[in-house]
């Protein structure tokens, strides 16, 4: 019961990095900065998806803890108009950690159809 009180679910228009929530239990995902803040110390699961726009590009985003890169996802062939890249991760996290996604390099295909951004408290510690 305590990991679903801390569930966020975001579909993302990631051009801009601005999120319609879907569901944000807790309220630990803060709309105006697109930050999710740890309520508390524990492990959390993260997962994104996103979409590039153009061909002969390359996208890189960054799952980001506390502004540093934890994981990445890549799209770069050359040859498809739109495709998918994709990665989760279990962090261990102290109360107030934060994390966010930045979009390293390329365009995305912007609208909260095509790309995802999620988490979940997995156990407090």
């Amino acid at each position: 019961f305590l990991s679903l009180s801390l569930l966020f679910v975001l579909f993302c228009f990631v051009c801009l990095f601005t999120f319609q929530v879907l569901v944000n239990i807790g309220n630990h995902f803060d709309l105006a900065s697109s930050i999710f803040v740890a309520p508390r110390k524990g492990i959390y699961s993260f997962s994104f998806h996103v979409v590039k726009v153009y061909n002969r590009q390359t996208i890189q985003v960054s799952l980001m803890q506390n502004g540093y890169p934890v994981i990445s996802a890549f799209a770069g062939d050359q040859d498809v108009t739109r495709e998918a890249a994709s990665n989760g991760v279990l962090l261990h996290m102290e109360r107030e950690d934060k994390v966010h996604l930045k979009l390293e390099r390329g365009n995305l295909m912007g609208g909260w159809k095509y790309s995802t951004f999620s988490g979940f408290l997995v156990f407090p510690l």
